[in-house]
């Protein structure tokens, strides 16, 4: 039991540190966002900045000031960007979903 022990606990503890300093840990949120414009590309664009401004409104002000591409976050990664159209609205209607992770 001792030797089982011996060889367990030092696994645990490096496991646990690998855990803590893995940058799957970073500051990560999952946001949602709608937009509406006259056609689906502006509608896009308009779910985006919502999701961007609700994440780091510093961010968002250098996205604007920076090319404003969607798809884009400064110091953040950006993973599963989707987005889910219709129309509706000004003639088109976007639900977006990503998550952003800080970058250190």
């Amino acid at each position: 039991m001792r030797g089982i022990a011996r060889l367990l606990i030092p696994a645990a503890a490096a496991g646990f540190l690998l855990v803590a300093g893995s940058p799957a840990f970073a500051q990560c949120s999952t946001i949602g966002g709608k937009g509406t414009a006259g056609d689906v590309e502006g509608a896009k664009f308009q779910a985006y900045e919502a999701m961007l401004q609700g994440t780091d409104l510093g961010m968002w002000a250098t996205w604007m000031v920076t090319g404003a591409k969607v798809g884009v976050a400064p110091g953040y990664a950006v993973r599963g960007l989707k987005f889910r159209c219709k129309k509706g609205g000004m003639g088109a209607e976007c639900l977006s979903q990503a998550t952003f992770c800080k970058k250190a």
